[in-house]
């Protein structure tokens, strides 16, 4: 359980990396060059489970490890069940497969229109940029690409990705993600988020990343200026757990913010990391004090390997009845479901529909209490004028 005020965000500092110049430490480059991607370097500083120990030893054949020394430094080295923790350390359960389990469980490769793009609703594309992270996720959805830990080979084809979109007039609205679109270069973005506004039929531009979360130090004043350029140009993080709030996040938000970017999070439920209303609580409190309105709660995908993740569904809905009514509208996302098999977002909410029929619906709001409202013209009655004490106007 973690506090629920807001505002006590931590400072994480240079930690283990004390050591190093502030130059260096606030450099993404050094960041991503000074990642820990081998069991050696995690035992250089911590002592792991044997099945955390066994889980790195398989990574290269799932999803590889690489946790940015930003990042690290949020793990607590003396807790296995710290919650940061268990989102970036292999476990050896990711080698056991449960028989609903995919490598592709929201059917991505089905409705690829062209290579490395994803039309899967009407109006909107997902478009993967990129195969690479900051760090990498033991539940991602997109184990089978990301890294090429599974010799996917995913190799993104930005023409043929573009020309698909001026093809399709119907498309708005394009995500771009991967991998982390943040990890391309300034130049590279520039060109591609370019190239998108010059196609009359694109409204509205969106990037997921997780950057900001694992990297802050990516978020430049050169960024922010290639965003502001382009904008406005959306953008979902992913924050889990209100230990991920902290001060550098903050201001990377703040910087997001100023360069005219909207900020919605997504968060995925996951046992034993955010899967109770107290942690959920702290999460989203802290997440509207950094500028971030919580857009969706995710239940974890059936990705292979992910069991010991997943959290039941009903966890998710009792997170929601919990928060709607409790705290203000804006910090409750959207629980969903994303269909297995490529059905899309699947909104699941707390019944609050008692009853329907032609004359009425008979809800039942956050205290449970019971509310009827009319649907039907039957009931009408004119309207006393007198009894109200009202003088009618006449035309």
């Amino acid at each position: 359980m973690y506090p629920q005020d807001a505002r006590a965000n931590w400072h994480t500092g240079q930690g283990l990396w004390s050591h190093v110049s502030p130059e260096d430490w606030a450099s993404s480059k050094w960041q991503l060059r000074n990642r820990l991607t081998k069991v050696e370097d995690l035992e250089r500083y911590m002592t792991l489970t044997k099945e955390e120990k066994e889980g790195c030893l398989f990574a290269n054949r799932k999803l590889a490890l690489a946790i940015t020394p930003y990042f690290f430094n949020l793990i607590d080295r003396d807790d296995p069940d710290c919650p940061i923790r268990r989102q970036v350390i292999p476990r050896s359960e990711e080698m056991q497969v449960s028989p609903e389990e995919m490598l592709d469980p929201v059917g991505e490769e089905g409705a690829m229109g062209v290579d490395g793009l994803v039309h899967r609703y009407p109006d909107r594309c997902l478009f993967l940029v990129t195969n690479v992270c900051a760090a990498y996720c033991r539940y991602c959805t997109r184990s089978r690409l990301v890294s090429n830990a599974q010799g996917y080979d995913f190799h993104p084809n930005f023409k043929n990705a573009i020309k698909y979109i001026e093809e399709h007039p119907e498309i708005r609205d394009v995500l771009l993600s991967g991998g982390d679109p943040l990890l391309l270069s300034d130049k590279k973005l520039d060109y591609l988020l370019g190239r998108l506004r010059q196609i009359p039929h694109v409204e509205f531009i969106r990037i997921g990343t997780r950057v900001p979360i694992f990297l802050p130090q990516r978020i430049t004043p050169e960024l922010q200026e290639v965003l502001r350029k382009h904008g406005p140009v959306w953008m979902s993080i992913h924050v889990n757990h209100p230990k991920e709030c902290t001060e550098e996040l903050s201001q990377a938000c703040e910087r997001l913010s100023f360069a005219g970017v909207p900020l919605g999070n997504q968060s995925v439920l996951l046992r034993g990391i955010n899967d109770d209303v107290e942690t959920m609580k702290s999460l989203v409190h802290r997440l509207l004090m950094m500028r971030v309105r919580p857009y969706y709660l995710y239940q974890c995908d059936l990705i292979t390997g992910s069991r010991h993740l997943r959290t039941d569904v009903r966890k998710g809905i009792e997170i929601i009845k919990a928060l709607r009514g409790h705290s203000t509208g804006y910090s409750v996302p959207q629980f969903v479901i994303d269909a297995p098999g490529g059905g899309g977002k699947v909104p699941i909410n707390p019944e609050y529909i008692e009853e329907i029929n032609d004359e009425e619906i008979v809800i039942r709001n956050y205290e449970g209490k019971q509310y009827r409202y009319p649907l039907s013209d039957k009931a009408k009655v004119p309207f006393d004028f007198e009894k109200a004490g009202i003088e009618p106007v006449l035309a």
